[in-house]
């Protein structure tokens, strides 16, 4: 589990609970049920009424996914594909496919096993590349439901600015009440744009983020399964791949070595 988002909300949530504290504000008057309910069912609502029916696990399983997702390993993943385009230059590609029914990726074991069974390179690049694209479309549903919930959240919470308004100008004899009902009406709105700017924003976010790595990933192992089917040596794969990881294409083990 990476924790950088579960951090990042808590801190936002206890630096705004500590600001209301300091400026005297009785946190139970936040905790409004029903400006609770506009913001959080409201919100979805809306937001999930661009989706297809088709979509809605894709959409809620981002929520689970940006708190739970791990990090791509892709160092690890060189190290792999290098494993293998030694291997078959020591024994050929058909020494591979004892390998391919360890690979945990399904991506890389679809390549190895296609390189094994002789398909054509163009043919293994153009079916490789249509499961990136297919990735894409995918994480975007996921993507697209949170920007939304941050985008509609806000202006929800001004409904029930509004709502709470004509209750506190329905009550304009109850001079007791008043200042009350006042406040509560823009609880809603505090709501609205907290959860909007603390929560939904940063898992759109988060979630952009870990799409962008693992294509990366499946980038590389595109281009990692077409070196080793072309007799490219170990090498050469290794340098190439890792050129394009963060760190300037140094081997973290070499790198702690030195």
């Amino acid at each position: 589990m990476d924790k950088g988002t579960i951090i990042g909300v808590a801190v936002c949530f206890i630096a705004v609970t500590v600001t209301a504290v300091l400026k005297g504000v009785n946190l139970l008057t936040l905790l409004n049920p029903a400006a609770l309910i506009l913001i959080f069912v409201g919100t979805f609502g809306a937001a999930s009424a661009s989706l297809l029916m088709s979509e809605y696990k894709l959409a809620l399983g981002g929520f689970k996914r940006a708190f739970g997702a791990k990090q791509p390993d892709a160092s690890g993943l060189v190290d792999v594909i290098v494993a293998m385009a030694d291997r078959a230059r020591r024994e050929g590609l058909l020494a591979l496919e004892d390998m391919a029914k360890d690979i945990n990726d399904p991506l890389l074991k679809e390549g190895i096993q296609m390189t094994v069974d002789g398909t054509d390179a163009d043919e293994i690049a153009e079916l490789l590349e249509a499961r990136i694209t297919s990735k894409k479309d995918t994480d975007k549903v996921a993507v697209t439901f949170f920007e939304n919930m941050g985008g509609y959240a806000p202006t929800i919470g001004v409904v029930g600015a509004v709502l709470g308004l004509i209750t506190a100008l329905s009550n304009l004899d109850d001079v007791g009440r008043l200042g009350y009902l006042i406040a509560s009406a823009f609880v809603a709105t505090m709501w609205g744009v907290l959860i909007a700017n603390g929560a939904w924003m940063p898992i759109a976010g988060k979630l952009k983020r870990l799409s962008q790595l693992e294509v990366a990933n499946m980038e590389m192992i595109v281009e990692g399964v077409l070196a080793v089917q072309a007799g490219t040596s170990p090498r050469m794969v290794e340098q190439k791949l890792r050129s394009a990881l963060p760190g300037g294409g140094v081997d973290p083990k070499a790198a702690k070595a030195a």
